[in-house]
């Protein structure tokens, strides 16, 4: 797999991922909570994204192991910012996935 290859493949699935990310985040939790969390789930969606596009073997390549991760890291948290948070795509998966309360169920 290219360095190119590498940065596309964790672009894509970095865009994906906060949409994910909104069906374990739960609205009740802080701000710092919700960052570790996806910060959390980005490296770990990294790790995926390496091992399913070379394999294993993949991570002897520091270089791209390295641009995966931080791209499916730059590209989560900015289309966060700039696409699912302000159309309310995010926040609207997040609450709706979130157990109700016993106060709340209705």
């Amino acid at each position: 797999m290219s360095t190119l290859d590498s940065i596309t493949t964790g672009a894509q699935v970095g865009a994906l991922l906060p949409l994910l990310t909104a069906i374990v985040q739960r609205p009740a939790w802080s701000t710092e909570v919700k960052k570790v969390v996806a910060v959390v789930l980005a490296l770990a969606a990294g790790v995926f994204t390496v091992a399913a596009s070379g394999g294993w073997e993949q991570f002897q390549h520091g270089a791209l192991t390295f641009a995966t991760l931080a791209t499916v890291l730059a590209a989560s948290q900015s289309t966060y910012d700039l696409i699912w948070k302000p159309s309310k795509v995010a926040p609207v998966i997040e609450s709706v996935t979130s157990p109700k309360r016993p106060e709340q169920a209705g």
